[in-house]
């Protein structure tokens, strides 16, 4: 299970640990982005920091409906106890969850001010009757 909080702006947050090809690791937090379909969102002093590898050039619609171009990056985040070997998305923002690494998982939360956030991969879940 993979836990996080929620903050006071009421965004649900992880912390999560990142790791680079030549064993830099770093912990940072991110906020779960429900509307963004990729992996994972870091900013362009961080994918430098972790050594990742540039791999593509994407392109994607905002919210506001303009384009935005943008460098993918290969990059490893440590998931649910694993390794992942996850696309990284370069935004000079703050680190953001896409659903890309939500998938195959179920996420609650509760949505107010240090509410607990748990992701759990499907068919690992508890239910309660």
């Amino acid at each position: 299970m993979i836990v996080g909080v929620v903050n006071t702006h009421l965004e649900a947050t992880l912390r999560l640990t990142l790791r680079g090809p030549n064993g830099q690791v770093r912990r940072v937090n991110a906020v779960l982005d429900t509307g963004f379909d990729g992996w994972l969102t870091l900013p362009p002093a961080l994918i430098a920091d972790l050594g990742f590898s540039w791999d593509q050039r994407g392109s994607a619609i905002l919210a506001d409906g303009s384009e935005n171009a943008f460098d993918i990056y290969a990059g490893v985040v440590v998931w649910d106890r694993r390794q992942r070997a996850i696309p990284i998305h370069e935004s000079d923002t703050t680190p953001l969850v896409g659903t890309a690494l939500l998938a195959e998982h179920v996420l609650e939360a509760e949505f107010r001010p240090r509410g607990k956030v748990m992701i759990q991969r499907l068919g690992r879940r508890k239910h309660s009757r």
